[in-house]
């Protein structure tokens, strides 16, 4: 007989961990938004402007003056999702400033308690309660409930979508359920639906065939219908914005213009204003205008393309090398109260702790086993390729060391190329490597889309905030043992 616990055993165990993880994330994130938060400012400006319409039922628009009378104008260069989302609480509570502080803290903690129960579906349950804690204290992710900003609710959609589709013990359902989810998260950032392929890993997670082609061709069929799927819940908002734009629009317009932004003469690598003066000077509406800056930015980088190629370590560089945006935001609302010493000490303390997460989230894609005495001796028999695998982890952990130091001793500190090898080991066939069942692949190809998506946009801190909890995760995963024969 089993001594393993039941279902019903495990519940209130299940519960009580969720609930604290809760209580813990909440109380500094409330706490931060409260006494901190100020007026949105930057892109929250407008994410809070589009809420308090919907929640006035004026729909996702602003006024603009015709002829000196007030004409409604429809919206659609930001993604509706996070406004939607907002306006909901706005239209049942009110649009004072304390709602979007609760329901962004609210959001914000959630994300410890989902990344707890994704981790434990390929981690063991106290290594997932490490990856749960690690993002509850994450001074970036607290420090970030007092903005009001899409990146907290696009991680927490995305991560529901990833534990949706790896919970289910039939593979096909959770996918579909996963890809509805994802479909949900693409309304609040587009790129989520890069990640929409990748949940066809679930039907794979166990008998995988051997061959390549054999493999593919069972992942291929789900692959497609994970992505169709995700389109879903999208296409209402495309048919409205083909009745009430200038032309459709899958999600937003905001596409075209950061391509330009990421390949002009006078691109630096991360967010630029654009003027008339760079093109695109007789256009009228948002779609009209998007595609011209995305035909623009397609004939940069086709006459330029190793200029566009350069800049690439920059974008990955200003997205993945620090942490800074949750501090600059709040002096940019309330500049009385950050002074540039207090500003330089916090966004110290964001990069290190994000650089920390960088170097020990490597240490997930390596396995660890002792080989010495009989125990370990048993062990190395039970790994396949033995001594070989050994030796190549052991190598892969000697490179981790040497790229780690690179990266910190550098007179200007890099650490994106840690962020890009962590996102490309864990499927390398690596001998001795540890297991990678979907529920942390998953996690992984949300890292590599985020910085495949910034390679060829444009990078800004701000964006390596959803793949924060991923980085959570691989440091729980630590020094695993190698998968067994």
């Amino acid at each position: 007989m089993s001594s393993s616990p039941s279902r019903e055993e495990r519940r209130p165990t299940l519960l009580a961990t969720a609930l604290v993880l809760f209580a813990v994330a909440f109380v500094p994130r409330i706490l931060v938004a409260h006494f901190l938060a100020g007026e949105p400012v930057w892109d929250g400006h407008y994410y809070d402007f589009g809420a308090r319409r919907i929640a006035q039922g004026l729909g996702y628009s602003d006024d603009v003056r015709v002829a000196g009378a007030l004409v409604w104008h429809p919206w659609c260069h930001y993604p509706v999702g996070y406004s939607g989302f907002l306006g909901f609480f706005y239209f049942v509570l009110g649009d004072a400033p304390w709602v979007s502080q609760l329901v962004n803290a609210i959001v914000s903690s959630l994300l410890p308690v989902f990344t707890w129960m994704l981790a434990r579906r390929g981690l063991s349950e106290g290594r997932a309660r490490l990856a749960g804690a690690l993002c509850a204290v994450h001074p970036g992710l607290v420090l970030y409930s007092a903005l009001v900003m899409t990146e907290p609710l696009a991680a927490l959609a995305t991560l529901m979508a990833f534990w949706l589709t790896v919970r289910d013990p039939r593979p096909v359902r959770g996918i579909l359920a996963g890809a509805l989810m994802l479909g949900l998260g693409a309304l609040v950032r587009p790129q989520a639906l890069l990640v929409a392929p990748f949940l066809a890993l679930r039907v794979v997670d166990r008998d995988a065939p051997p061959r390549l082609f054999a493999w593919l061709r069972r992942v291929l069929p789900w692959a497609v219908a994970a992505c169709a799927v995700a389109l879903l819940p999208v296409l209402p908002w495309t048919a409205r914005n083909c009745r009430v734009m200038d032309g459709c629009a899958l999600v937003s317009t905001n596409a075209g213009w950061n391509l330009a932004i990421g390949a002009f003469p006078r691109a630096t690598g991360r967010f630029e204003t654009l003027r008339s003066s760079d093109g695109c000077r007789e256009v009228t509406g948002q779609v009209q205008q998007d595609r011209c800056w995305f035909a623009y930015g397609v004939e940069q980088i086709r006459s330029h393309p190793l200029h566009w190629l350069a800049l690439v370590p920059a974008k990955l560089g200003y997205t993945f090398d620090q942490e800074s945006f949750p501090v600059e935001y709040l002096h940019e609302a309330r500049p009385q109260d950050w002074p540039e010493p207090r500003r330089a000490d916090l966004r110290g303390v964001l990069t290190a702790v994000h650089r920390f997460l960088l170097v020990a989230s490597l240490l997930g894609c390596i396995a660890f086993t002792p080989t010495f005495g009989r125990r370990g001796a048993r062990r190395l028999a039970g790994i396949r390729g033995g001594k070989r695998a050994v030796f190549a982890q052991g190598l892969l952990a000697t490179a981790v060391v040497v790229f780690a130091y690179a990266a910190i001793a550098l007179p200007t500190p890099s650490f994106w190329p840690l962020a890009v090898a962590i996102a490309i080991l864990p499927w390398l066939p690596i001998p001795g490597r540890p297991a990678w069942p979907s529920a942390l692949l998953l996690p992984v190809a949300l890292l590599a889309t985020t910085a495949l998506a910034h390679a060829v946009f444009f990078g800004e801190d701000r964006y390596h905030m959803v793949a924060t909890p991923v980085l959570c995760i691989l440091v729980a995963a630590g020094l695993r043992r190698p998968a067994a024969v």
